[in-house]
């Protein structure tokens, strides 16, 4: 049945003319009897009777009650104004729409309907409650009003949809639950405009979904969804996508403490989608903001989690240098499991990017974004699993990024990024590493180097411990801006290739203690940093530019550049293995060159170490360097040995005559026998036991034969080590 009365009612006019007016309960006159004892009943419809009752600019007074009534027609209702909730509670319905109307509420708990639910484009004063109802069709909300403000304004708990909820372009003030709802298809709220700001804008603890939740722009308007207050989507199950594209989210107005207890605890929630199932993609891009925290503990999405171009704010204001938080939270990803990328192209962060323990099965992308977390801790990933890659190129940011125990299996690229202010460690002394990958295991390369601009990290890098499967990059890069703290810390570190050619010296200390390579490249301006550089046990077995045997610059260049690394101290290790490594190519000469330098360093240092006979040492060293080169100049030893010859023969020649021991010996005198008997040790030509040596001539026989055994002993240790080789 249809009620065509006057047109023209203004909904919104709570005392219309009385040619508007209408009794509620003569909404079914016509259809309805009373029974025998009086009472109002609605019998079976005739199979001639129009299915649809219409009442269209009515002003309905009372109450349209229809609890517990079951009634097989379609009720409309257009350009209607109620001057009470209408009561739907546990009726089984057709289905019912209202389209431009006005109401002071809804009530409709346990509504049952064989169609549609719909409020089209209606204003309602009121709460409009939907619990337990079950929609055999779709319920429509499309561009309704709905006003409650602090309380309850939509509430919809295990709603049951056979078809979508579309609310696009609604506006409601108050809290919008559809906790535990089922929706067999889409749930639309792009466009939407939820206001409470005091509370959860929206509720959706437990829900399913089994299309698409849309809460992104509405395309007729191009109006984006806007929610001040949480949206709060706990335990929910989205069988598709998950969009809020140009979303904009406000956390509302609690300005909570956090809860001292749980450390995890995110006052300033925007977004909660904590152990929140979606299997399809997760879109918070292109134009999203959110001031508050993007919650997704322990969620998991099957597809790509989305934040390119997105604005996340934090709220809270910056903490202090022993804060890790700093700002606060601004996405906290704990436990997440993304089955594709986690792309967050030129993203804009103020506050921590957390996702510990997280597993993202695709790659990370963070290029070009702007991370600012100032002296704390910016990107909190340790124990974070990447399947691919690690990508934060050309980024600016402010703060630490935290990476420890991290696998990634391919490449961590942080080509041509800036890392500034990265504060202090909290409960010990001493400046953070802009990166700290210690304990990571990278399945290709290490990358900070220089892009498109260079690689600058103020609080250094730390690689301690690191696996890496190829390469470590630092090419082009600017380490380090303090002296007493660590521009780079690769203790442990093991790699294949390590590439250390900053654009400038790095400013700090370097370790390199434990780690090692298999190939080296290098460049004066590293080993030019300002701190020292410490390199015991640093293995590497080869350098990427190799030493020729005719290149003695390119070793005293080298040995320069040790001195200087060591600040002068003596360290045996990195020589040695300096020396290992030339010799295992096949350059001994250049080998014997290292190690005499070694030798000479030692000296140096026993010297400094007993000044009493510091000078005595000091000479010893001198003479065994220019003598025989430590051992590692036979040559020299042989030559002074034959220098040692001729003097001595020279002075038996011409100096005064030996007497004969033994008169009737008739062997003839002969100064340079006599003069090589006593050079030569061990053996006996016969001529030194035969004449005797008086004067001064006893001192030069017994200097020749100390010199004579001195310099053999150095050349028979050459000709040994000649033979092994």
């Amino acid at each position: 049945m249809a009620d065509n009365g006057a047109r023209g009612l203004d909904v919104f006019d709570d005392s219309p003319a009385r040619s508007f007016r209408m009794p509620a309960a003569d909404v079914l006159r016509g259809i309805g009897e009373p029974d025998v004892a009086g009472n109002w009943r609605i019998p079976r419809r005739r199979a001639s009777a129009p299915p649809v009752i219409r009442v269209v600019d009515r002003f309905l007074t009372g109450v349209l009650d229809l609890r517990a009534v079951e009634l097989n027609y379609l009720l409309e209702f257009e350009r209607c104004r109620f001057e009470q909730p209408p009561d739907l509670r546990q009726s089984k319905l057709a289905g019912v729409e209202f389209r431009g109307c006005w109401l002071p509420g809804l009530a409709g708990r346990n509504l049952t309907s064989a169609n549609d639910v719909s409020l089209d484009g209606c204003t309602v004063e009121g709460p409009v409650d939907l619990t337990d109802s079950d929609i055999a069709g779709s319920v429509v909300l499309r561009t309704s009003t709905v006003r409650m403000p602090g309380e309850l304004a939509l509430h919809a708990d295990r709603m049951k949809v056979a078809g979508a909820l579309l609310a696009y372009g609604i506006r409601t003030e108050g809290e919008v639950r559809v906790a535990g709802a089922q929706i067999s298809g889409n749930c639309n709220f792009s466009g939407a405009v939820l206001h409470n700001p005091s509370g959860f804008s929206l509720n959706g603890n437990g829900m399913q979904v089994g299309g698409n939740l849309l809460c992104g722009v509405w395309a007729e308007t191009d109006q984006g969804f806007t929610a001040h207050g949480a949206v709060v989507l706990p335990n929910a199950r989205i069988s598709s996508a998950f969009t809020m594209r140009r979303a904009a989210l406000h956390a509302g107005d609690d300005r909570a403490e956090p809860d001292l207890a749980d450390p995890h605890a995110d006052p300033h929630a925007s977004l909660v989608l904590d152990r929140t199932s979606v299997s399809g993609d997760v879109e918070l891009d292109r134009g999203f903001t959110s001031a508050g925290t993007l919650r997704m503990l322990n969620a998991t999405i099957g597809g790509t989690l989305s934040l390119s171009g997105a604005h996340l704010d934090a709220v809270k204001p910056a903490g202090g240098n022993t804060d890790p938080v700093g700002r606060g939270r601004a996405l906290h990803l704990d436990g997440a499991e993304i089955g594709g990328d986690l792309t967050a192209r030129e993203l804009v962060v103020r506050g921590q990017f957390r996702m510990v323990d997280a597993t993202v099965r695709g790659s990370l992308v963070l290029d070009g974004s702007t991370l600012s977390n100032p002296h704390a801790d910016t990107v909190l990933a340790n124990r974070c699993r990447v399947g691919s890659n690690f990508s934060a190129r050309e980024a600016d940011v402010a703060g630490v990024l935290e990476l420890r125990a991290v696998h990634i299996g391919a490449n961590l690229d942080l080509r041509g990024s800036r890392l500034i202010q990265p504060g202090k460690y909290r409960h010990q002394p001493g400046e953070k590493a802009s990166v700290d990958i210690g304990g990571a295991t990278i399945g290709r390369d290490l990358i900070c180097a220089r892009g498109a601009k260079e690689f600058v990290a103020h609080g250094g890098v730390r690689t301690r411990r690191a696996q890496i499967g190829r390469t470590a990059n630092f090419t082009g890069s600017v380490l380090g801006d303090r002296l007493d703290s660590h521009a780079l810390n690769a203790l442990g570190m093991q790699v294949p290739e390590l590439v250390l050619t900053p654009v400038s010296p790095p400013k700090g200390k370097v370790t390199l203690r434990g780690a090692g390579c298999t190939t080296l490249e290098d460049n004066e301006t590293f080993w030019s940093a300002t701190g020292r550089i410490d390199l015991e046990d640093f293995r590497y077995d080869s350098l990427r530019h190799s030493i020729d045997l005719r290149d003695d610059a390119s070793v005293q260049r080298r040995l320069r550049w040790l001195r200087q690394a060591m600040r002068h101290r003596y360290r045996p290790g990195p020589y040695d293995q300096l020396a290992a490594l030339l010799r295992a190519s096949g350059n001994d000469e250049h080998a014997s060159t290292v190690l005499m330098e070694k030798q000479r360093l030692r000296y140096i240092a026993v010297a400094e170490g007993t000044r009493i006979v510091g000078p005595l040492v000091l000479l010893w060293s001198w003479l065994q360097r220019w003598m025989v080169g430590y051992g590692y100049r036979p040559g020299r030893a042989l030559g002074w040995l034959v220098v040692s010859w001729i003097l001595g023969s020279a002075y038996f020649a011409v100096g005064p005559p030996l007497t004969v021991i033994n008169a009737d010996d008739t062997l003839p005198w002969n100064p340079w026998l006599f003069t090589i008997d006593l050079v030569v040790p061990i053996v006996d030509f016969g001529n030194k036991n035969r004449w005797q040596t008086p004067g001064a001539a006893q001192w030069i026989a017994s200097g020749l034969i100390v010199s004579g055994w001195t310099l053999a002993t150095t050349v028979a240790a050459g000709l040994t080590r000649m033979l092994k080789r």
